[in-house]
């Protein structure tokens, strides 16, 4: 199985990612489990302590829907809300993604958790293990229906901090001239490079600087900084330009 899945974005930016591994995946999904029938038995004993208030046959009714509604709530509301990630994904360092690379949307999130049925046929997440292993990108039934990847949550070791480009004026904005000429294709692209910029590999980072960056600063007159990470300069350039063209 290949580990690593290279991803051509919309931008036609190439994208790396580490798809999280079987282990990783069984022990996230084993604390979910964990939590969730803990959360279950904590129900079912209110339940039946309300029993005394309540119908018998209503409290039965309360507990069995809750052993469907709350497993498939879970995972549902945790993933769409969370940005691809259940408190077991979170403890493992993974998390759910587009086979994009975009972030998970709800409605991928509810499809590939409704699909989980599927994937326990004819045994324990048999049929799920046999499509995990069969295609590239380690995806289970509900994954190839949803469209979605579960990829490892990595940091790189020399992470550079981006600011938001919406948010202040940069200090470096001053050091990056007036930037007259430069085009909306080249703000998307260099935004877009700047959002996606901490996710990438050193390798993709590194050979995006010369080819997407390096172009742009040269025929828009921005400077190199001594000491300066060039991706201060670009989220430099980007908030300047947006700010400038009424874009922020």
């Amino acid at each position: 199985m290949d580990f690593d899945v290279t991803i051509l974005s919309p931008e036609k930016t190439i994208l790396t990612y580490r798809l999280a591994g079987l282990g990783s995946r069984t022990l996230a999904h084993l604390i979910d489990v964990v939590l969730i029938f803990g959360t279950y038995i904590g129900i079912a004993i209110a339940v039946s302590l309300l029993s005394i208030a309540i119908d018998e046959k209503i409290g039965v009714g309360l507990i069995l829907l809750a052993s469907f509604v709350f497993p498939v709530g879970y995972f549902v509301l945790l993933e769409g809300l969370w940005n691809g990630q259940t408190l077991g994904k979170k403890a493992c360092g993974i998390r759910v993604k587009m086979a994009d690379g975009t972030p998970l949307t709800f409605g991928a999130a509810l499809g590939r958790n409704l699909l989980r049925p599927a994937d326990m046929l004819p045994g324990p997440y048999l049929l799920g293990l046999v499509a995990m292993f069969m295609n590239p990108r380690s995806q289970r039934i509900g994954d190839l229906v949803a469209n979605t990847i579960v990829c490892q949550d990595r940091r790189n070791s020399n992470v550079v901090q981006v600011a938001p480009h919406k948010v202040g004026i940069h200090p470096l904005e001053d050091q990056v001239g007036d930037l007259h000429g430069m085009t909306i294709e080249e703000y998307n692209a260099l935004r877009r490079f700047a959002d996606r910029f901490p996710e990438l590999g050193t390798p993709i980072q590194n050979k995006l600087l010369e080819e997407v960056w390096k172009p742009i600063a040269e025929r828009r007159n921005v400077p190199s900084i001594a000491n300066v990470h060039p991706v201060y300069l670009m989220e430099a350039v980007v908030m300047k330009y947006g700010r400038q063209n009424g874009l922020v």
